[in-house]
């Protein structure tokens, strides 16, 4: 059965360390980020450029300039910052132990709403292999867990069909086309927007992978 450990101080739900659940590639888990991962960040998103430009929102400057190591530690400090204070979930998702990406949760309103958006990469070295979709499920079950949410959004562009992929197979819907919603790339992209609430999810979704075949717990 997977678990999620939790630090003495923070935010509901963080700290924490999710997972463990094993794919046919090898067993994915979440970790909060750390001050330590920049020189692996800076190399994966580097190496991943052509795989992630198409889909991220536009930034100043080159994309190597945005992701020399240099540039994490006030990446980190901001991370940090938004997530003790509870608007900001930051995840490394590591792959037997290997940092192979991440998953944020970001935007967390509490109150009568009690929402938030998720988002995820993958090395393309590792796509099609069912890490971004386990990554997603242990994200939803905290989400819905320790961290006290009702609704999980997320946005795609139409065009991004793997990434559409990983959220329906986690049981996320599509609700609607949001025209021009974000520049991407120096354009502005139409995203499809998908949803899940609590009352959708039977159990777990990481159970629901399990059951499925797509996931063993560990």
């Amino acid at each position: 059965m997977f678990r999620w450990l939790s630090g003495n101080q923070g935010s509901p739900g963080w700290p924490a360390t999710l997972g463990p659940l094993r794919t046919r590639t090898g067993t994915v888990t979440l970790r909060p980020v750390k001050m330590r991962d920049a020189k692996t960040w800076s190399e994966l998103r580097i190496r991943n450029q052509n795989a992630l430009l198409p889909w991220e929102p536009t930034g100043v400057g080159s994309w190597a300039e945005r992701h020399q190591p240099g540039s994490w530690p006030p990446l980190f400090a901001v991370l940090k910052s938004e997530a003790k204070r509870g608007a900001l979930l930051p995840f490394v998702i590591e792959l037997d132990g290997r940092y192979v990406g991440q998953l944020t949760v970001g935007n967390i309103q509490r109150g009568a709403v009690r929402t938030a958006w998720i988002g995820y990469w993958v090395d393309s070295a590792f796509a099609g292999n069912g890490i971004a979709t386990a990554a997603v499920a242990l994200g939803v079950d905290h989400c819905f867990g320790a961290v006290g949410l009702h609704r999980l959004d997320a946005t795609v562009q139409p065009t991004n069909e793997a990434s559409q992929k990983v959220l329906t197979n986690i049981g996320f819907r599509q609700e609607g086309l949001l025209l021009r919603y974000m520049d991407v790339n120096k354009r502005w992209r139409d995203h499809m927007l998908f949803a899940l609430t609590a009352e959708e999810v039977a159990g777990s979704a990481a159970e629901a992978l399990v059951r499925a075949g797509r996931a063993t717990f560990q």
